[in-house]
């Protein structure tokens, strides 16, 4: 077997130990969980912004975005549900390049997993600790997620990973929303039936033991944009694609239909200005049919301090060193008009 073993990491229960999230913590990250099951559930009608870096690659920088947007939380607590975007893993198509603060906790230095698993978590803590807001981080290694299961309030599957038994597999067993994105061809009837799955109960292998899930009924669809076989972005947050997920959606007893938005990647073709005009156009397709309004709970936007990306190299504070990102005057006035459009 062509690999290094080149050391035993610590089991989740032995970090969680090192670095436990304060009661008080903990009694904040329950509210918020029922704040945002109360979403999709449909028993509250506020709306949900999942906002943050494409990849939280700076501690310092992370914390300053994320305060700043828990000031805003404040001016639009009546009406949306703010959750940062704290995604520790960066998925790579080639697997080249920066793969998240979980493989190296410094960008300029070499990758340290076992640093790099104790920076994730204290990077979560601290954003509920010092923010009272909920923190969401993408699912891309299923057997890490135990490192982080008691801080999470949202998880994403990516557009690689939804078709995964894995991955599906371990959705089943969260108990806070776990939303499945459309994969990169953008077939419909991919993301549906991980839905299914993640809902459903199953027996497998999870970090050496035999587990059954119960089922997780907050799994639910991001539509993120797809890519045809010229390498070309198709969108799918029109209108017409909205009214066809709530017809897909109809075609089976699903528990909590629900989908999130995500305004960038293929739907945005990566040009990360778009996500303002893309998030006001699905603000106006729900205004426009009940049934996308009661189908679509929120949308999930790149952002950061300031706009755009950079080269590692280049070492500008709050700018991120992977996708492009809305710079925060820009991504504080979207919150603004998507809290009056709701």
């Amino acid at each position: 077997m062509n690999l290094e073993f080149k050391r035993k990491l610590p089991i989740p229960m032995e970090i969680k130990k090192e670095y436990p999230l304060s009661e008080r913590a903990a009694a904040v990250k329950e509210t918020k969980d029922r704040e945002i099951r109360d979403v999709f559930t449909g028993a509250s009608d506020k709306f949900l912004v999942i906002i943050g870096p494409c990849s939280a690659d700076n501690e310092d920088a992370v914390l300053d975005y994320v305060n700043r947007l828990a000031r805003v939380q404040e001016k639009v607590a009546d009406r949306l549900i703010l959750i940062p975007r704290v995604y520790t893993n960066k998925p790579r198509t080639t697997g080249e390049g920066y793969k998240g603060i979980l493989h190296q906790p410094d960008p300029t230095k070499a990758p340290d997993i076992l640093q790099g698993l104790i920076a994730i978590r204290k990077l979560h803590m601290r954003t509920i600790e010092e923010t009272g807001l909920p923190t969401a981080d993408e699912m891309l290694y299923p057997e890490n997620y135990r490192y982080l299961n008691d801080l999470l309030s949202y998880v994403a599957i990516g557009a690689r990973s939804v078709e995964d038994q894995h991955h599906r597999m371990t959705a089943s067993g969260m108990s806070v929303p776990a939303g499945m994105k459309n994969p990169t061809s953008g077939d419909l009837t991919v993301m549906m039936n991980s839905v299914v799955a993640a809902q459903a109960s199953h027996n497998f292998i999870y970090r050496g033991w035999e587990v059954e899930s119960k089922g997780n009924d907050l799994a639910h669809t991001i539509l993120r944009g797809a890519v045809n076989k010229r390498g070309q972005c198709i969108p799918n947050y029109h209108y017409e694609d909205l009214s066809l997920l709530v017809e897909l959606y109809q075609q089976r007893d699903y528990k909590n239909p629900a989908c999130i938005v995500d305004a960038n990647h293929s739907n945005s073709n990566k040009q990360f200005r778009e996500q303002i005009r893309i998030t006001k156009e699905v603000l106006h397709s729900r205004r426009h049919s009940p049934d996308i309004a009661s189908l679509v709970k929120g949308v999930m936007i790149e952002s950061y301090l300031v706009e755009g990306c950079q080269k590692v190299s280049e070492g500008v504070y709050g700018k991120s060193i992977t996708d492009p990102c809305l710079g925060w005057e820009d991504s504080e006035q979207l919150i603004y008009i998507i809290a009056e459009s709701v």
